[in-house]
């Protein structure tokens, strides 16, 4: 789908001939935003799915609060983003116990970081590495 513009003939003047401006691609070039959300109560998830069916939003969904109110709740808020994620072909993941987060499909993965303690490397006599 795109939008129509008339082309101008010889001499400035129009002709009934037009162009198809392809406005897909214009999206394209747009930039990712980072959002973050807070789940109080189980429709609080509207405005989530709003933002992740867009397509540009990372959502940052702070869980806390529903999460000491009502579990069965938070199960079910989960699973609807959950299940709109996938459909988008995003990605989701919780980070921490308070936290989840959840991308559209142009975001390639979303990594964590490492639960075991990297080795720091050490300093000879010579205080080189």
């Amino acid at each position: 789908m795109g939008w129509f513009s008339k082309v101008g003939g010889k001499g400035g003047e129009e002709t009934s001939d037009f162009i198809e401006i392809d406005l897909a691609s214009e999206k394209s070039a747009s930039k990712i935003i980072v959002k973050t959300f807070t789940l109080k109560v189980y429709e609080d998830i509207n405005p989530i799915l709003n933002a992740l069916r867009g397509g540009y939003t990372i959502a940052v969904i702070d869980i806390r609060a529903l999460k000491s109110k009502d579990v069965v709740e938070l199960k079910r808020a989960i699973s609807k983003i959950k299940k709109t994620v996938e459909a988008l072909e995003g990605k989701i993941a919780g980070f921490g116990d308070n936290t989840v987060i959840a991308t559209p499909s142009n975001v390639f993965d979303i990594e964590k970081g490492f639960s075991e303690e990297r080795e720091v490397p050490k300093k000879d006599d010579l205080g080189r590495y």
